[in-house]
């Protein structure tokens, strides 16, 4: 039997099998040609407007007619040009009056095509002919590109471009901005075109005493400081210039703008002081524990918060080293280091120094200002005596208006954070076993050792939690304050301060006590300046305690006593 070969195996697919993604291939091909063309095609119907700036030569009224022309077609392809012009970069080629951008460069000039921003090639000098202008040309060049950035695609831009024509108030550029707002699309973006809109009328005295009659209730309306600046302007502008009832309808709407504006200004400055009185509650709630629970003066508290923000400083620097996609998360991975390192230290410092000086107050004082003295050394030796840079995260920057408010996102964090040590220290305190033992030794010492517990060991948890809240503080006031090795000096008068007012060892009074001396201060400081609002807040204070020695809430049980 003769032996066949295995018969070839053909395929069967079928031979148009890749077919289907040729097509796709050709047909995504063509749409970009075609998209390319309707580019080019949109690029030459512009193309005759451009070279239309370089036919005027030293007739600038046609150069202005050809600007007005471009302004016209609202298209943002042809700010370039107008820039160029405005800035004197602008080119006419000879050979075939064919408009450029040029820059010097080598012999000649690198020419670039205005409309698509690509290069085309080099001229010499005496191959083109630069586009003059004058005043008036670049005044109507201001307004063409006015009238265009008011019509951009870009929200963003748009707005940049209202405010600049608010601030301007030039009466050239009310006819494109009249034509944006009959464009305008965005609510917020059109309220802002008529206040600009009302700013210019105001400034032209050839315009209807109607319309500027309503601009003054437009910009009424508006209610800031720019508008109070175009109002203010309107009364003083001298008589015979403006009309009497336009005048009085000025001044009765400036009047009511800065009635408004004081009121903010209150608000304002109620705000500062919430947020100077959150760095106060956050530097002096440690120090509510140690001295006024365990009756310990600390002069040492303030180098606990220099402590934290050094810990932040080493933190971000590792993370910038290491992992710098942690940043951040630098702050919360900061927190728990600062309430480690301070609270390491506070705990040392009692068991070697404080515990041999309970009941002798200045002793203890004199100890710890000595203590202070050293880590503050210690840290120059280890950082300099430089300030050091702490980064702030993206989730911190910024600000934003509520109102008449400015509130930055730094110092908003840091009120509500203030609060959230505050409620977890009440917690702690009022429903753990430790803040149970804490409360019972600082009632009654010896009938707490008595029922079993370690004194000795809650004296140096207690001082370690105090100087642990200390450094988280500085975790804080690290991205509000120089980072330095005085940074806890500027916070311990104030800190005492604020326990002695609130009522020694009481938090609800640290906390009104804080917020109360920060906003006075607030208040006082544009009338008297920082320092001497400082001396008058101490003042008060002293005088306060003349009145009441045991503070707004006096603690109820008797002090640590040995």
């Amino acid at each position: 039997m003769l032996f066949r070969p295995p018969a070839i195996r053909r395929s069967r697919r079928p031979a148009t099998r890749g077919l289907p993604g040729l097509l796709l291939l050709l047909g995504c091909l063509a749409l970009f040609l075609a998209a390319g063309a309707a580019r080019a095609q949109e690029a030459g119907d512009l193309r005759p407007l451009v070279d239309a700036l370089g036919q005027g030569g030293f007739d600038f009224d046609k150069t202005e007619t050809a600007i007005g022309s471009l302004a016209e077609t609202g298209d943002p392809r042809v700010v370039p040009a107008l820039e160029a012009l405005s800035e004197g970069d602008l080119y006419v080629r000879k050979a075939d009056h064919a408009v450029f951008i040029g820059k010097r460069g080598g012999a000649g000039y690198q020419l670039t095509d205005p409309l698509t921003g690509e290069a085309a090639g080099e001229a010499a000098r005496g191959a083109v002919d630069k586009i003059r202008v004058n005043n008036n040309l670049r005044r109507a060049i201001r307004t063409a590109l006015g009238g265009l950035t008011l019509r951009s695609r870009d929200p963003a831009q748009r707005r940049a471009a209202v405010q600049s024509v608010f601030d301007a108030a030039d009466p050239e550029a009310l006819e494109p901005l009249e034509a944006a707002l009959a464009a305008e699309k965005d609510p917020g973006i059109a309220e802002l075109m008529r206040e600009a809109r009302a700013r210019i009328l105001l400034n032209t005295p050839s315009a209807d005493a109607g319309d500027r009659l309503d601009a003054v209730e437009t910009l009424r309306a508006r209610g800031d400081r720019d508008a109070l600046a175009a109002l203010s302007g309107l009364v003083a502008a001298p008589d015979g210039k403006v009309d009497p009832a336009l005048r009085a309808a000025a001044a009765k709407a400036a009047g009511a703008i800065k009635e408004n504006l004081a009121l903010w200004e209150a608000a304002q400055n109620v705000w500062y002081g919430l947020s100077l009185g959150s760095v106060l509650l956050l530097a002096a709630i440690g120090l509510a524990i140690t001295f006024g629970v365990m009756g310990v003066i600390n002069m040492a508290h303030g180098e606990m918060v220099m402590l934290g923000a050094y810990t932040t400083f080493v933190v971000q620097q590792a993370i910038r080293g290491w992992a710098p996609e942690l940043f951040a998360w630098s702050l919360w991975i900061a927190l728990p280091l600062a309430f480690l390192v301070s609270a390491a230290v506070g705990a040392a410092i009692e068991r070697c120094v404080i515990r041999f000086l309970y009941g002798r107050p200045l002793e203890t004082l004199l100890a710890t200002w000595g203590l202070s003295l050293m880590l503050q050394q210690a840290v120059r030796t280890l950082f300099g005596p430089t300030n050091k840079e702490v980064g702030a995260p993206d989730w911190m920057s910024g600000a934003t208006h509520v109102g008449g408010l400015l509130i930055t996102y730094n110092r908003l964090y840091i009120v509500i954070f203030a609060l959230l040590v505050f409620a977890a220290l009440l917690v702690l305190l009022k429903r753990s076993a430790f803040g149970l033992q804490m409360r019972a030794v600082t009632q009654n010492r010896r009938m707490a050792a008595s029922m079993g517990i370690r004194t000795p060991w809650t004296d140096m948890l207690t001082f370690a939690l105090g100087s642990g809240i200390a450094g988280i503080a500085g975790v804080a006031l690290s991205q509000i304050d120089n980072v330095s090795p005085n940074l806890g000096q500027g916070y311990i008068i104030d800190s005492f301060m604020v326990v002695v007012f609130g009522g020694v060892g009481n938090l609800w009074g640290t906390l009104v006590g804080a917020f109360t001396l920060g906003i006075v201060n607030k208040f006082l400081e544009p009338y008297a300046g920082a320092v001497l609002g400082k001396v008058l807040v101490l003042v008060f204070i002293i005088l306060f305690i003349q009145k009441r020695p045991r503070g707004l809430f006096a603690l109820k049980g008797r002090a640590v006593d040995q």
